[in-house]
């Protein structure tokens, strides 16, 4: 009598040299595995708790040869303290209503998805995106997922976040907004929104992904604090030096990474 595995074994590969989107004049690679099966969730938790983050029903992480520049970071959220400006920022956009929906794309979200990849990263390859390549970078998720829309009156879409639940917080997948209104911080609100969330869930962490703090737009991560970070395979917190800002104007925008 021969016995049969029950489970199928993981395989996990690295991908081919690529410029950094992060730092210039770097390349970067990435280790990656597939998300499937019934077994896909609770693999998904594992990565995300060792750094890894989710586009699709991929997980993946930087393995990039003689760079670490690329670290993991997540929010305390039951000792989190909002600073100054995010007070400011939460108090801006009181009258916004959240509303939590299931991972489906439609024309209205796509039309403001459009609207921030030219805007924001007009030179990048999302803005290229056709609306069934949205559909899959929303709906193609093999884990526990859902889309937080941001409205503002009347009942105007005006940001929203792809947003994974794990077993031990949420994950923010990638986050677009209305830049017009740019001086309402709706890419910090909605992180704001996250960690609120997550304390109402009895989650203990919001993920933001990795934090590069040599690059201007992933530099920001480090302002929602406590935080902790992961370094040598174990999450520590992050201390004040290292959250110092190496330069000013950081603006929030989650991207996938």
């Amino acid at each position: 009598m021969s016995l049969r595995p029950t489970t199928r074994p993981q395989f996990f590969y690295t991908t081919a040299p690529l410029p950094c989107p992060y730092l210039e004049g770097r390349t970067e690679r990435k280790i990656v595995t597939e998300l499937i099966g019934s077994e896909g969730e609770a693999l998904h938790d594992r990565l995300s708790r060792a750094g890894f983050r989710r586009s699709h029903n991929i997980a993946y992480a930087p393995v990039c040869p003689g760079c670490r520049s690329c670290i993991p970071i997540r929010i305390r959220v039951a000792s989190f303290s909002p600073d100054k400006t995010q007070r400011k920022i939460a108090r801006l956009n009181a009258a916004v209503q959240s509303r939590e929906v299931a991972p489906r794309a439609t024309a209205e979200q796509f039309a403001l998805f459009q609207r921030y990849q030219r805007d924001r990263h007009g030179d990048g390859d999302m803005a290229a995106m056709g609306f069934y390549d949205y559909r899959a970078m929303v709906e193609d998720t093999p884990i526990t997922t859902s889309l937080v829309e941001f409205r503002d009156e009347p009942d105007r879409l005006v940001g929203a976040c792809l947003t994974d639940v794990l077993e031990d917080g949420l994950s923010a997948v990638y986050s677009f907004y209305d830049l017009s209104l740019e001086r309402r911080s709706l890419g910090t609100y909605a992180i704001l929104w996250l960690v609120s969330h997550a304390a109402k869930l009895g989650l203990p962490y919001v993920y933001l992904g990795y934090w590069v703090p040599q690059s201007r737009k992933m530099a920001y991560k480090a302002r929602f604090r406590p935080s902790e970070i992961l370094t040598g395979g174990a999450w520590r917190l992050l201390t004040d030096a290292e959250a110092a800002p190496p330069q000013a104007n950081l603006t929030p925008e989650m991207v996938a990474g």
